[in-house]
């Protein structure tokens, strides 16, 4: 897989504007980790909205009606602000493969969710950092530091702590959550790829408007259409404005710092996710869980501290 890139041609000399825009997102870690606390937390509020349905919808209708929540929003607050001309079309086909990959994952990832313990899905979903350190140098030419994945093995360390999945016995839900991990880090490098050329407006318009495609073919392919009722309904708009939130954040935080920095932070989702079962549905809460949640912190504090230290070495 190769991310493709336009060819480079030469700019008008009244085309400042436009280098304006193409200009990178300046590197700001903590920014950067700021923003994906925020994707944490949509993302959980996301899961929560989601099981408030289940059973209710098939996963395509819910993925359709987030994604058309999410362009109706996107596509107002666009024409709202005059930004509609930074919507872009030349770089469809990236916009295309990261969203059917984004598409896919999801998908494979609720698949996963009815198939295998809830334990072993998280556990094998956040492998999807160590894909992205793995591949980020093959597809972005991001440099990998033995702290950098030293920091994000203390993560994934955690992450087994916390979920301590039995791998013994591979299954198709297994197989189902591996493509999603896979399927979740393609995502994250091909998103990181686009904040170095496009808008965030312009990925935010794309990927609404592709998945909501994407979702309306999938609903109808079997015949049986379940509409949103009373019940349902402010469930669905709550998964429409979290998800769109969820990637807002993400996005913001990719254009701020590497990617193999980013998508370790997300590794923190877990023990809050385990949290809020807690709380919310009195799933137990054990000690591996605070401990496991220890060795996730380390990690992420590890890494900012190491990018912090990279950024002030290249200046000096």
């Amino acid at each position: 897989m190769t991310v493709t890139q336009d060819n480079a041609s030469p700019a008008p000399a009244n085309s400042a504007p436009r280098a304006a825009v193409m200009q990178p997102a300046p590197y700001r870690p903590v920014a950067a980790a700021l923003w994906m606390i925020g994707s944490i937390f949509a993302f959980s509020m996301m899961a929560v909205a989601a099981r408030q349905i289940n059973g209710m919808h098939d996963t395509f209708e819910i993925m359709t009606v987030r994604s058309l929540i999410g362009f109706v929003i996107v596509l107002g607050f666009a024409a709202a602000t005059g930004r509609l001309t930074e919507v872009r079309r030349n770089r469809l086909p990236n916009h295309g493969l990261r969203n059917v990959l984004h598409f896919t994952g999801q998908n494979l990832w609720l698949f996963a969710v009815t198939m295998i313990p809830l334990a072993q899905v998280f556990a094998i979903e956040f492998t999807s950092p160590i894909w992205v350190i793995v591949l980020s140098p093959l597809l972005l030419g991001e440099r990998i530091t033995p702290l950098r994945a030293f920091a994000a093995a203390l993560g994934f360390i955690g992450v087994l702590i916390v979920a301590h999945p039995d791998f013994n016995q591979v299954n198709l839900g297994v197989a189902a959550a591996a493509g999603a991990a896979l399927c979740f880090a393609l995502t994250g490098i091909l998103t990181k790829s686009l904040t170095r050329h496009e808008p965030l407006i312009s990925i935010l318009f794309w990927l609404t408007l592709m998945q909501f495609v994407m979702g309306l073919i999938m609903v109808f392919w079997d015949g049986v259409v379940r509409w949103p009722t009373f019940a349902t309904l402010p469930w669905l708009v709550v998964i429409g404005l979290t998800g769109l939130l969820a990637h807002l954040c993400l996005t913001s935080a990719l254009r701020l710092a590497p990617a193999t920095f980013v998508m370790p932070i997300d590794f923190a989702r877990l023990p809050l996710i385990a949290i809020v079962g807690a709380t919310l549905y009195d799933e137990p809460l054990e000690i591996l869980t605070f401990i496991g949640a220890a060795f996730i912190l380390l990690g992420n504090w590890l890494n900012i501290r190491v990018e912090k230290s990279t950024r002030k070495s290249a200046k000096g």
